[in-house]
């Protein structure tokens, strides 16, 4: 699983560091928000958990989304951090950016038994996955030699 990005990141090119960025996200997103379906369904049935009322929820949408928007932003300042080697830089910012996705995708999995609070934040967290992963390209330099 490792050694293809390993490849890439080794590769010495731009485009091999992107898809070793890319490779890097994917990994981190499924690492931080794969254990949230488990225990999001292992809470729905032992926790029986009290039903969110609008208000409630729409502020947990709103505190999913800025702290998405949050780690965007530091992810993109260390993409840009001046010490550090492009290819260290994209890898870290790669990492960062995936928690943004993250946050609400695991604010949604305590939610498994409302549909429209799990819908509304696995929305918002597509959202942040597809920003994070567009910003990708703009953040990988090309390796120096």
């Amino acid at each position: 699983m490792l050694e293809p990005l390993l490849k890439d990141f080794r590769s010495g090119t731009r485009e091999g560091l992107l898809q070793a960025a890319r490779r890097a996200f994917m990994l981190a997103f499924a690492a931080l928000a794969l254990p949230g379906l488990p225990l999001g369904a292992l809470y729905a049935v032992l926790g029986r958990p009290a039903r969110l009322d609008w208000l409630e929820g729409a502020v947990l949408l709103v505190l999913a989304a800025t702290l998405g928007g949050l780690t965007l932003h530091l992810a993109q300042r260390a993409a840009r951090e001046p010490g550090q080697k492009p290819p260290q830089a994209a890898l870290t910012a790669a990492i960062q950016a995936a928690t943004a996705p993250a946050i609400p995708f695991l604010l949604g999995c305590a939610f498994l038994t409302q549909p429209l609070a799990l819908l509304a934040f696995w929305a918002v967290a597509y959202a942040l996955f597809t920003a994070a992963r567009s910003r990708l390209a703009g953040w990988v330099k090309a390796p120096q030699a």
